[in-house]
């Protein structure tokens, strides 16, 4: 590894499907964190618009899975070499320092953690929705998968991996992973972008993601919120 290289190896796992479009620049985002020593895996669930021969061209591996975010993302992890496996949409941008940022939490004693988000939209609106986004999830230990969470591979095999349910496979795994213990609520940002809420409304968008959690956590079947989602 390079003198900038974190301790344990992070393997940055990427289910894509249909991405052609937004990958290639996304790739070379993630060049720098491979030359720090990290993995990329990118696993895609059934494109038809050339994605996965885009992603050969930046990546370490490229798989193929069953669409469905969680089962892509179980499947590239068992592919994974590293030490810790970051889950990060194609989408979303790291900050430069966040395999030091990973690091340190393992250092302090953290098994799991998530980064801070920055929406990509302009307005004060977008601001708040990310400092809400931010602060419900230091409240609640609960991270999205717009949050890039990140977790040692001891702990995430130990869990089961993600649930393999069509929708919430992230709330469903955070709160497996808080009964082994809080999250390291990392304050360096992802950039994430705003597509889903320039396209649908913001408030609309807004108020979609809240009806689907409370949804969930009333026991409704993540089959149907997948439908309500789509």
């Amino acid at each position: 590894m390079s003198q900038n290289s974190t301790t344990a190896r992070v393997s940055v796992i990427v289910p894509v499907l249909n991405e052609a479009q937004r990958l290639q620049s996304f790739l070379e985002h993630l060049q720098l964190f491979r030359r720090q020593g990290a993995e990329v895996i990118v696993c895609d669930g059934g494109s038809t618009d050339g994605t996965p021969g885009i992603a050969r061209s930046g990546a370490d591996r490229v798989l193929d899975a069953q669409k469905g975010r969680a089962v892509q993302m179980n499947t590239a992890a068992r592919a994974a070499s590293g030490d810790v496996l970051l889950f990060l949409h194609a989408d979303t941008s790291l900050p430069r320092d966040a395999l030091e940022r990973i690091e340190g939490s393992l250092n302090s004693g953290y098994g799991w953690g998530r980064f801070d988000v920055r929406l990509s939209g302009q307005g004060l609106l977008f601001r708040l929705i990310e400092t809400l986004m931010n602060l419900r999830s230091r409240w609640t230990g609960i991270a999205t998968g717009d949050q890039a969470l990140f977790v040692t591979r001891e702990l995430f095999r130990s869990k089961g991996g993600f649930p393999e349910i069509p929708l919430m496979e992230d709330i469903e795994m955070s709160s497996r992973l808080k009964r082994y213990g809080s999250p390291a609520c990392l304050r360096s940002r992802v950039r994430v972008s705003g597509r889903r809420w320039e396209k649908q409304g913001v408030l609309r968008t807004v108020l979609l993601m809240w009806a689907l959690r409370a949804s969930y956590a009333l026991g409704v079947d993540p089959a149907r919120l997948a439908r309500w989602y789509r």
